[in-house]
């Protein structure tokens, strides 16, 4: 019985996919199966897997089937209760498995990620990434800070994941949404706790031809869908009334869709001075300064700007709010 079974389903990768196994099949934690699902693909992915001698690699080939489904489809085929995700075009450390299993077992964890390092196909760092990826790279992330921080974005990079079985049996949805995104809140929801190893143990490869670059599942519009999705389903469910801290760029759009989904907000906060005081659609907007002790109202905070939420948290549990309870931030 392997350790872990790590499944990588793959489309036309023939220029990086033996790279990809290599990293997987040269990993410190040597008990483990990797099973590639060539997801239909018409150039040499198959023939280059093939010339690829390891007992631990086992290849699966089928029509085309889409990410999602053939995620599922490889999943179902590992044995170890414990499975990890890799993609095609990225490149795992040789401590990744390793390092996230001891983590996973030390804090009794269900889903684990880690850091991760994000270049171009050149192996160069991309400079517009450089935001994201210290956002993603967050090392403090707990389960508990996950959990608050979920409608902001998926903390944690999908081909980093290794988790129990039991998250992957949920199966990711073949939908109109960004279906590892989504997996995670219906994880989160279900009360799977998720952490994250306070290292870099994997290169993901950004470049234009990348299915979250080219598909209409994977845009900022789609991830919006997600989240309110899962914020009316979960934290939102049979609320009429909320607070809204941030009614900027990031915040004002919040307030319209609240509305329009017929939840009051009954307060508004903002640092901005010109906005306080003011009344935005219908909203009276105090300074946070203003805000007073947490008495079962959801908090929704919408702010954008780099660091903003690190300096928010410290406030809204000063003031008796439980962050992934009854405060979450929002994007």
């Amino acid at each position: 019985m392997p350790e872990v079974s790590v499944v990588l389903p793959v489309f036309n990768g023939a220029g990086t996919i033996a790279r990809a196994v290599s990293s997987i099949l040269d990993q410190t934690l040597r008990e483990i199966e990797l099973i590639v699902l060539d997801d239909g693909s018409t150039d040499e992915t198959a023939a280059v897997v093939r010339k690829i001698r390891d007992p631990r690699l086992k290849m699966i080939q089928c029509t085309h089937l889409g990410v999602a489904t053939a995620a599922n489809a490889a999943a179902e085929r590992a044995v170890s209760p414990l499975i990890a995700r890799m993609d095609a075009d990225d490149f795992a450390y040789p401590l990744r498995l390793e390092k996230q299993l001891h983590l996973l077992h030390q804090q009794n964890l269900d889903v684990v990620g880690c850091q991760v390092r994000i270049l171009n196909e050149s192996s160069r760092v991309v400079g517009s990434m450089q935001r994201y990826q210290r956002w993603i790279n967050q090392e403090t992330l707990d389960a508990r800070q996950i959990s608050a921080l979920r409608f902001v974005e998926f903390p944690l990079v999908n081909p980093t994941i290794l988790a129990r079985r039991s998250y992957f049996e949920m199966g990711f949805s073949d939908c109109d949404l960004p279906e590892d995104y989504d997996l995670m809140l219906r994880a989160v929801a279900q009360g799977m706790r998720f952490g994250k190893v306070d290292e870099v143990l994997l290169d993901w490869t950004d470049h234009p031809g990348r299915l979250t670059r080219t598909d209409s599942r994977y845009t900022s519009e789609a991830f919006t869908r997600c989240r309110q999705v899962h914020l009316l389903e979960g934290p939102l469910r049979n609320v009429d009334c909320v607070d809204l801290w941030g009614v900027g760029d990031t915040g004002k759009p919040w307030l319209r869709w609240l509305q329009a989904q017929e939840i009051d907000v009954r307060h508004g906060y903002d640092i901005n001075q010109r906005k306080v005081n003011e009344t935005i659609h219908g909203v009276y907007i105090a300074h946070p300064s203003a805000m007073p002790s947490a008495d079962g109202t959801p908090l929704l905070i919408a702010v954008g700007a780099e660091g903003a939420r690190e300096l928010i948290l410290p406030e809204i549990l000063s003031r008796g709010y439980f962050a992934g309870g009854d405060a979450w931030f929002v994007a």
